[in-house]
């Protein structure tokens, strides 16, 4: 069969097929490398502490990529604004939202300050706070909830969601940053509350399966176009043989007529 196989007609398809091959090849190894970039983790500056205005701006969205970092922004919570969520993660009943006014940018944020299982308590906390001194908390940085999002019950609300809170808030002057800040220890214990269960996000590779099916496919199709060379030229050598065999038959039936 390789007699066949090295005849310049099959060399010349030969080529043709490993000039396939190296496509698709190349195809799956960038579906392959789509397939793990797609699911890249992100960078890990979020345990950099930065101030919040180096991170985000007002009115600015917060994007995935700055959810969870730890920043540090100065100003004054407004008194008569507190609120109190339930049924959240991170510890207690009841979690502490209070509204602070930016001293750089004059812009409004909500910042969980901590936790309690009773709600006056929880109130007191954010009430402790509001005194018209000015604060530094110290904190992660994470994107606005939806209201959609509430576990609403019996009147309780658990999103932080500043498209609410605008509603509520009696000091507000339309700045407002698209993201919440969870107060670390210090906060919470000048409060007298608990502090929010909070840590690093997580930071782990997932892949995109669709990405990586069609990488398999590529190289399947790489396999594919060298075996159907090697089919081709199976198949004219078969045809060859059949065709000597049935020569020499035809031949040796002359030759008995002959006789």
């Amino acid at each position: 069969m390789w007699a066949v196989a090295r005849r310049p007609r099959w060399i010349a398809l030969l080529l043709l097929a490993l000039v396939l091959a190296g496509v698709f090849a190349g195809l799956g190894k960038w579906q392959l490398e789509r397939s793990i970039a797609n699911g890249k983790p992100l960078p890990e500056t979020t345990e950099t502490r930065r101030d919040l205005d180096a991170v985000t701006q007002p009115g600015a969205g917060a994007p995935e990529t700055i959810a969870g970092q730890k920043v540090t922004v100065t100003g004054t919570f407004v008194a008569g604004d507190t609120t109190i969520l339930t049924g959240r993660s991170g510890g207690g009943t009841y979690q502490t939202i209070g509204h602070l006014v930016d001293a750089q940018s004059g812009a409004s944020l909500p910042v969980v300050i901590g936790w309690s299982d009773r709600r006056d308590a929880a109130v007191a906390g954010g009430d402790r706070l509001a005194d018209g001194d000015e604060v530094t908390v110290e904190g992660r940085y994470y994107p606005a909830e939806s209201p959609d999002q509430d576990a609403y019950t019996k009147g309780e609300f658990s999103a932080v969601a500043p498209a609410r809170f605008v509603n509520t808030w009696k000091a507000f002057d339309d700045r407002m940053y698209i993201g919440y800040v969870v107060a670390d220890g210090t906060t919470a214990q000048a409060a007298d509350l608990g502090t929010i269960a909070d840590r690093a996000p997580t930071r782990e590779i997932q892949f995109d399966w669709l990405n990586l099916f069609y990488a398999i496919e590529w190289v399947v199709f790489a396999g594919f176009a060298v075996f159907l060379w090697y089919r081709f030229v199976k198949d004219a050598f078969e045809r060859e043989e059949e065709e000597r065999r049935e020569a020499a038959l035809s031949v040796d039936g002359a030759l008995v007529d002959r006789r």
